[in-house]
């Protein structure tokens, strides 16, 4: 089920199948509170990092196959994120369509750059060297952005400029992503219709 939530950028999504069950309602124009319940703890720390930086309010519940691994949950939650970024912007119009942020966080260095220009694609250059934090595999990690980026119909480039401790590397992304998703998001009075020369994105 997905819903737009009329004159609110505000989307609501449930997803359900045998590998997962997720309730998440995210709202652009919020103010960084998030209720996160995903059932892994480092998983639900990046997530409300995620909110809170971004300044978005969001809700997420998740009920997963652990007993397997962390990777359903993790990648199914980013497919239902992003599918909730793609509702939630709407038609896209008045609104500044890029956004980036290098992000310090102690040793780790990030830079985050994506469009909303409707055609997904994602480029990967984080390198943490363990293969767990906490309950979450790293790995998952690629496929969280992959399927965010897709849901959403968004170009993403995530890239670690340095850092060797996993934990910043990993929460250094979620937060520069939340900082460029929120100026992708912002409107401009300047701007009519869409910002592109095809007029439509």
């Amino acid at each position: 089920m997905e819903k737009e939530m009329a004159g609110k950028r505000i989307a609501a999504i449930t997803r359900t199948t045998k590998e997962t069950d997720i309730s998440l309602t995210l709202n652009l124009d919020g103010t960084g509170q998030a209720e996160v319940s995903t059932g892994i703890g480092f998983f639900d720390h990046m997530l409300d990092g995620f909110a809170r930086h971004g300044l978005f309010d969001l809700k997420v519940t998740v009920k997963g196959d652990l007993e397997v691994d962390t990777h359903h949950t993790v990648e199914d939650t980013g497919i239902v994120l992003g599918n909730a970024i793609r509702q939630a912007v709407g038609d896209k119009a008045g609104i500044v369509r890029y956004g980036s942020r290098i992000l310090p966080m102690d040793e780790a260095l990030i830079l985050c750059a994506l469009d909303l220009c409707g055609r997904p694609y994602l480029v990967y250059g984080l390198n943490p060297d363990r293969e767990k934090i906490g309950d979450l595999e790293t790995e998952t990690v690629r496929e969280f952005f992959y399927a965010v980026s897709y849901g959403a119909g968004m170009n993403l480039h995530l890239k670690q400029l340095d850092g060797s401790n996993s934990h910043h590397i990993i929460e250094g992304a979620f937060k520069a992503f939340a900082k460029a998703l929120d100026e992708a998001c912002r409107r401009d009075e300047r701007i009519a219709g869409v910002l592109s020369t095809k007029g439509s994105l």
